[in-house]
Order: structure tokens, then sequence, then C-alpha cells
């Protein structure tokens, strides 16, 4: 394995990315503290709510606080809408939604 100063991290989110999966996902977002950088894909949720956010926002600010940078890989459309809906969009550092 090559070093560790500049190692990527990427967390996939599941599809159905509701409280009763948050507990896999948080936990590789834990895990992904290590890491400098940090890549999140968000391509594949299909399902998303309010506790799933929840716990993305204070994964971004934990981030923040220990200076890891957090990118988006891809976010899907519900993902995208959700976030927007809740006044979140912006919180999570999410890119602008590109027209269908």
């Amino acid at each position: 394995m090559g070093a560790k100063s500049k190692s990527e991290t990427r967390v996939s989110m599941p599809a159905d990315c509701r409280m009763a999966d948050v507990g896999e996902l948080h936990t590789q977002l834990k895990s992904a503290l290590g890491g400098s950088q940090i890549v999140l894909d968000g391509t594949t949720v299909d399902r998303v709510d309010t506790a799933a956010l929840q716990l993305l926002v204070v994964f971004q600010h934990e981030a923040r606080k220990r200076e890891r940078q957090v990118q988006w890989a891809g976010v899907s459309a519900p993902l995208y809408d959700a976030a927007s809906q809740l006044g979140l969009a912006e919180a999570l550092a999410l890119p602008a939604k590109k027209p269908a």
C-alpha cells in the first residue's frame, strides 16, 4: 500500500439510506475520518430520511473540525431533493444539481 499522507477514503451510501440502515453508514463514516480526503458517493441513493441527512451533517462538521477534505463523487436526485427540502444542501456541501 502507498503512503497514508494523501489517503482517500471512499464511502458509498446505500440505495435505501433510512434510519434502519444508518448504523452501517455511521460505521463507515467514522472510519473514513481517519483519511485526509473523503469521497462520498450518493449516486445510488433512492430513499433517504431525515436521520440519515442529520448523520451526514454531523459527519461534515466533524470532518471540518479535523481538517479533512470531503468531496462528493455524485448525488442522486432523491438525495439532493431531500437535502434541499430540509435546507441542508449547503451544509452538506452538495454539488449543484445537474438538469435532467
